[in-house]
């Protein structure tokens, strides 16, 4: 049973046969045959059919909720007597937002030390596709957004604040202010993050708030990309103060606070909304615990 669950859950995420066998190893009609076999066994019919995936039927959405609580609790449990006979080890794998990939280490370096027997995977997602994997078990805990759109059903730890710098480049407009207004950062030639980011939407909601609007000369999803056109002396950016600091922005670039008005969003921790957690992600939110009253104080 367990088995077909999981691959049933594969299929709502994939939304297709091949894709979903192909995520479970299996061959399609080893996962369509273990499908109508999950149906035969609850009488019900799980998925809509056709000549191709048509979605889940309004039981298979239900059955869906069970699946996924069901798999979690199994894997909590093998996990549990895992670590009762070898110790906390195993694979933790972390999806983060691109604005707090900087201060992931803070958290798996000491943990590592504690725990030498965890291993580590860290993706770089938007905010919605954290939730996402989440919820369909291919992350064990994610790091994003708390408090700026809906999270759904999750645990979570709140990491640290995130208050928004001004980076540009020494000798340019606005470079020798110790603070600058949303007003005046719209005036500048920016690169920013791409849309689908919770961190853009953020930033060009601040805008619009002051009657402005976001109209970037360059787009990307990558934080390492922005950074670089940053240094090129011709461009400016709008980033967290948390990634400006842990990037060692120093002459010739600056990093000067937005204010007018001053935004904060809390970042933090989350993971399925479940007791008890898997061992390994107990002991991670323990210790992401330890993290947020030190960067409140900022």
């Amino acid at each position: 049973m367990i088995d077909k669950l999981e691959f049933f859950i594969a299929l709502a995420k994939e939304r297709h046969f091949g894709r979903a066998a192909v995520e479970c190893g299996v061959t399609q009609p080893t996962l369509s045959a273990a499908i109508r076999q999950l149906e035969d066994q609850l009488g019900v019919v799980l998925v809509k059919r056709g000549s191709r995936f048509q979605g889940l039927t309004p039981e298979g959405q239900r059955v869906l909720e069970w699946a996924r609580r069901i798999v979690g609790d199994s894997r909590t449990m093998r996990e549990e007597m895992r670590a009762a006979r070898h110790g906390l080890s195993g694979h933790l794998k972390i999806a983060v937002i691109p604005t707090a990939l900087a201060m992931v280490a803070s958290l798996t370096t000491p943990f590592r030390d504690k725990h030498p027997n965890v291993t580590f995977s860290v993706l770089s997602r938007t905010s919605l596709e954290v939730l996402s994997m989440l919820a369909d078990f291919e992350i064990d805990v994610g790091i994003t957004y708390l408090d700026n759109e809906p999270l759904g059903r999750v645990a979570t730890v709140p990491l640290y604040s995130e208050r928004y710098q001004l980076i540009t480049s020494a000798g340019k407009p606005l470079s020798d202010r110790e603070s600058v207004t949303w007003s005046e950062v719209a005036s500048l030639p920016l690169c920013l993050l791409t849309p689908g980011m919770q961190n853009r939407r953020i930033i060009s909601q601040q805008l619009e708030a002051v009657g402005s609007e976001a109209q970037p000369s360059l787009e990307s999803n990558s934080m390492i990309l922005l950074i670089s056109h940053i240094r090129t002396g011709k461009w400016a950016s709008v980033m967290p103060l948390n990634l400006a600091e842990t990037l060692g922005v120093a002459e010739p670039i600056r990093a000067i606070p937005i204010v007018e008005p001053d935004a904060s969003h809390l970042v933090g921790l989350v993971a399925v909304h479940r007791e008890p957690h898997t061992p390994l992600v107990s002991a991670f939110l323990n210790q992401a615990r330890t993290v947020y009253p030190a960067s409140h104080e900022r």
